[in-house]
This record gives C-alpha cells, sequence and structure tokens, in this order.
C-alpha cells in the first residue's frame, strides 16, 4: 500500500462504491448473515477489482499509473449509474440501508443509534488499523517499500514484481471496499451513485497527501484535519462576532486545503506525520536541545 496509496486514491471513490454496492447486495440476498460479516466480506469484491485495474502495473507507471486508476473511476461510476442491477431496480436509483441487528441491537437502519454505529465503526478502524500496521512492518510491507524506492532493484534482489504490485493494489481496494460499505451502512444510511463521483476521490487524495504518503499515522491526521476544517470555521468566527455563511465555509475550506496542500508538496512532502515525528523528537530532548 505505502508505494500506490496515492495512485490508487485517484480511483478511490470507484473502489468505495463497490464495497457498499457488494454489501448492499449480500444483505439483500442474505439478510440472516450478520452485516458486520458482510461489510468485511465486500471488502474482498473490492480487492478483485483493484487487481483487475491493477493489471497495467508491471508496464506501466508514476502518470500514466494514475491515469489507469482514474479510468476505474469513470468506468465503476457508470456502472453504477447505467446498471439498475446494482441497486436491486430501485426507481430512485439509490441504495437503501435496511436495518440489522446485532446480538439484538440495531446497528444499522433508522433504528440504530448514533453510539452503537460509532464503536462498530470504531472496534472495525481499529482492527484494520492493527492489520495494517503488522502488514507494512512485516515482510510484506518491505517488499512493497523496495518495489517503490526501486523496482529494478527489488527485481534483482527476487522480488517479483507483479505479484507484489497486485498484492498491493488488492489489499488497498480491500480496506477502500470495506471503508465504502461503512459511509453508507454506518453514516449516510442510503446513498446515489453521484456519492462515489471523481470528487470524493479526490477528497481522500488531498487527506493522503496533507497527511503523508505511506504512513498509517499520516492518514489519521490528513482525514482529520480536512473533516475538523469546517467545523472550526464554521463555529469559532461566531464567537468573535464574526458571521459567516455555509456558502463562505467552503470556499475557505477548499482555499485552505489547496494551500496547504502546496503548502506540503513544497516544504514537508511527507506530510503531518512527518511533522509529527519531530515533535516528539523534540519533546523528547527538551529542554535541552543536545
Amino acid at each position: 500500500m505505502t508505494g500506490y496509496t496515492g495512485l490508487l486514491s485517484l480511483g478511490t471513490g470507484a473502489f468505495m462504491g463497490v464495497g457498499a454496492y457488494a454489501c448492499y447486495k449480500l444483505t439483500t440476498y442474505f439478510p440472516g448473515v450478520n452485516i458486520i460479516v458482510w461489510i468485511v466480506v465486500s471488502g474482498f469484491f473490492s480487492a478483485a477489482v483493484g487487481v483487475v485495474f491493477g493489471l497495467p502495473s508491471l508496464r506501466i507507471k508514476g502518470f500514466y499509473l494514475a491515469v489507469a486508476t482514474l479510468a476505474a473511476q469513470f468506468f465503476l461510476s457508470w456502472c453504477f449509474i447505467r446498471q439498475p442491477w446494482f441497486y436491486n431496480y430501485n426507481a430512485s436509483g439509490a441504495i437503501e440501508v435496511p436495518t440489522r441487528t446485532l446480538f439484538g441491537i440495531p446497528v444499522t437502519g433508522a433504528t440504530a443509534s448514533d453510539t452503537t454505529r460509532y464503536f462498530v465503526v470504531l472496534g472495525i478502524v481499529v482492527a484494520m488499523t492493527w492489520l495494517a500496521s503488522n502488514l507494512v512492518h512485516g515482510r510484506i510491507g518491505r517488499m512493497w517499500m523496495a518495489v517503490r524506492d526501486m523496482d529494478l532493484a527489488a527485481e534483482l534482489i527476487g522480488i517479483q514484481l507483479l505479484p507484489t504490485k497486485l498484492l498491493a493494489f488488492a489489499i488497498s481496494s480491500f480496506y477502500c471496499g470495506v471503508a465504502g460499505a461503512l459511509l453508507v451502512f454506518m453514516w449516510y444510511g442510503s446513498a446515489e451513485p453521484a456519492v462515489f463521483d471523481v470528487n470524493l476521490s479526490f477528497f481522500i487524495l488531498f487527506m493522503v497527501i496533507i497527511g503523508g504518503l505511506g504512513s498509517l499515522t499520516g492518514s489519521f491526521f490528513g482525514a482529520a484535519l480536512i473533516f475538523i476544517l469546517p467545523i472550526v470555521l464554521r463555529y469559532i468566527p461566531p464567537e468573535f462576532g464574526i458571521p459567516i455563511q455555509s456558502a463562505t465555509v467552503d470556499h475557505i475550506q477548499y482555499m485552505v486545503i489547496g494551500a496547504l496542500i502546496v503548502l506540503f508538496l513544497i516544504a514537508e512532502p511527507n506530510g503531518l506525520a512527518r511533522l509529527w515525528q519531530i515533535g516528539k523528537q523534540k519533546l523528547r530532548v527538551w529542554p535541552f536541545p543536545y
């Protein structure tokens, strides 16, 4: 994942859509199965699609590989809109989350409480973060880093490029699929194909750039910054007697995010994760600089 996170982000919205629609179809066909199981299983469908679109990765790289993932975004978005089977021929063209329970407690649907859904999402996020950390710091992660740094040298020391690259695409797509299922089933409650358009892909790409490529900590920092920023802009200025409209908040948010992207790309390409590491190092030796 570490070498392909930024590239795959150009198609993240589509792969999240695959997970959401897969979870919707599975829970429709098998309503008796626990919804948590289908949320996780939906990631495997997204992983399979990610492998298909990752096949060109052996022949192309860099900007051209990013274009390949962007092609996946447009193709899958077209499928979500034009193929009624994905949303069970619903007249509205949207997927509507049914009520499902866990130990008798509703976790999805209109009757599920926000607290219940929060703890379900938190549990899944903790488990998947632990899994990702072990992957990145293990043999597989070292293979990914070797291919990311110099694929020719990695091949000379015995690393098979195609399986390694496809594994990176598969696992990254798996995470996107689970995230898409959680987004719809645990937050929105329903979703149209427009939810998974290219804007969502770029939105997540901004999180990755600001947080730091190839960093688990940076992913959380980037997401937190982008989601907390509009909240701060909406509630802090009125406390100082400065009225601000919702449309103005949106414009300021995009301006600030754009400025941060340029700033981090120029001054600190490793994003907030690197600043966090520097801050910890300085605090470790404070107040003595040496």
